[in-house]
């Protein structure tokens, strides 16, 4: 038995049905008509009959002029959170994402405030939170997304609100409680 390899189009026109009179007939033999997708016709013996699909017509995306990405309870330390998102408030979103990676990799710090030793570059004391800029990144990455599918232009868009707060905390051995913490990042497009 040879098998033969068709696509869904072939399949349709060389299927054969059979009417209520009990007559046979292949669709190669009659014609067809699809008339943007919603009407398909058979002529069979002088009688036309017509299959109605209903077509769903998509709703024109309205451009948003905002785009909000939100983590609940990672485990980062909130005053981490608080720092690292002073840090990238202002900026591009593309500028965050790599300001972060120099963190990671020792390069930049980022500003603390309190008795924390001063580092080099244009603020007085720092730290450089590497696990709390490991979340970050790919949050920002997020936040990129979905700017680009709200419609944002990205050249324009900017880091605009930025904060950390209090997630509930797990109970670790000894009554302490271990770190999370609910980051929320925004980006709006400024007006140049």
């Amino acid at each position: 038995m040879e098998t033969k390899k068709t696509t869904m189009e072939e399949e349709k026109h060389e299927h054969s049905h059979e009417h209520k009179d009990g007559e046979k007939h292949d669709h190669a033999d009659h014609k067809h008509e699809i008339k943007n997708k919603e009407v398909h016709e058979h002529k069979h013996d002088g009688k036309k009959i017509e299959i109605k699909k209903e077509v769903v017509k998509e709703k024109p995306r309205v451009k948003k002029d905002h785009a909000i990405v939100r983590n609940a309870s990672v485990h980062i330390s909130k005053r981490h959170g608080i720092y690292i998102c002073s840090f990238i408030k202002g900026k591009h979103i593309d500028k965050a994402i790599s300001d972060l990676e120099d963190v990671i990799i020792l390069k930049r710090a980022v500003p603390f405030k309190g008795e924390i030793p001063h580092r080099k570059g244009d603020m007085m004391s720092g730290r450089y939170p590497v696990a709390a800029s490991k979340i970050f990144i790919p949050m920002l990455k997020n936040l990129k997304g979905a700017v680009l599918f709200n419609g944002m232009d990205i050249t324009k868009t900017r880091i605009s609100s930025a904060y950390t707060n209090f997630a509930p905390r797990p109970q670790r051995r000894g009554g302490t409680k271990g770190k999370r913490a609910s980051v929320t990042i925004e980006a709006r497009e400024v007006k140049v």
